[in-house]
């Protein structure tokens, strides 16, 4: 560890215990809980939190900011609300968690130094810079966004990375860029933040695929799930070596639908689950869905639903 990165290291985690560690009381489906505040400066979308020491055990809570916990040295474990689910978050796996979810640190090593460095990131920063990159991959996209609609969800994604991932040092440079703060040093944490993302979300693709064989109808689907604002049938045609006509007549084959029904049908899925789950503007999220024109957004929506978007929301 070189002595740049140690200082910041050490500096952050001498700032942890100073951290505002008051939760406020709320109830979560009739049951009393505890609520975990933004921690930093009201000012900042993004903060970078270090825990060093030999001995971690948080009373379990509920927080209201997306975070990404990464075990930087030595194991820990983290409980989770659903289950009571203790998972041990092994040195180089990362923790990844939405806001409500609820969770507490656990973890004792005598020998050696636990160390856990955090990523925060506020709802409203996270729902306008990150989630139109995440957009990209739906199964990512939904593990953010479900929570809002739907308390089944999953609460957590736990993710292993090898020790020379690009990860370890995104981390390691967004601790050193947040421990010797400058005025822009939010506008430098900001792509950062959205570079460990789309590792994140690779990782997560790779992971969850594993040596699954997929069809290809699956592989298309997937394709256009993936790219739903802005795929055509020569993209995909082209991406997998087949005519238009055939890839048509498989997804029809396949689905019962058309082209142009399939990929309605995801940008509309999108639309709802925005619509709901966040504070984008129906104007910000017809973009997101690739019409350049708000107005074709609100025909298309409303033909689909039956409900105009701000009828929808509310």
């Amino acid at each position: 560890m070189n002595k740049q990165l140690n200082l910041a290291i050490s500096k952050l985690s001498y700032d942890w215990p100073n951290l505002n560690w008051n939760y406020r009381d709320v109830i979560i489906e009739g049951i009393p809980d505890k609520m975990s505040q933004w921690q930093g400066d009201p000012a900042e979308d993004i903060m970078i939190v270090v825990f060093k020491g030999k001995h971690i055990s948080e009373p379990f809570h509920r927080q209201d900011f997306f975070f990404i916990d990464y075990a930087y040295h030595s194991d820990y474990n983290a409980l989770s609300s659903k289950f009571d689910n203790l998972i041990t978050v092994r040195e180089g796996d990362c923790y990844i968690g939405q806001p409500f979810s609820g969770y507490a640190l656990r973890g004792d090593n005598d020998a050696d130094d636990i160390i856990m460095i955090g990523v925060h990131i506020k709802k409203e920063a996270f729902f306008r810079e990150y989630l139109p990159a995440l957009s990209m991959d739906p199964d990512m996209f939904r593990f953010f966004l479900d929570p809002q609609t739907d308390k089944f969800s999953d609460e957590f994604i736990h993710l292993p990375f090898e020790k020379a991932s690009p990860v370890r040092t995104l981390l390691e440079m967004m601790v050193i860029e947040y421990a010797n703060k400058k005025q822009d040093t939010q506008l430098i944490l900001k792509p950062m933040v959205l570079t460990l993302f789309m590792h994140i979300a690779r990782r997560y693709r790779m992971v969850k695929t594993k040596n699954v064989p997929v069809a290809l109808p699956e592989l298309i689907l997937q394709f256009i799930n993936s790219h739903p604002e802005s795929v055509t049938l020569n993209d995909i045609a082209a991406h997998f070596s087949y005519h238009p006509n055939y890839v048509s007549s498989l997804l029809h084959r396949k689905t019962g639908k058309t082209f142009s029904e399939i990929v309605l049908e995801k940008r509309m899925e999108r639309a709802a689950i925005l619509l709901k789950g966040t504070t984008l503007s129906v104007e910000e999220i017809a973009a997101m869905l690739g019409y350049s024109n708000t107005s074709n957004f609100y025909k298309a929506f409303r033909d689909y639903y039956g409900k105009t978007p701000r009828e929808f929301a509310f």
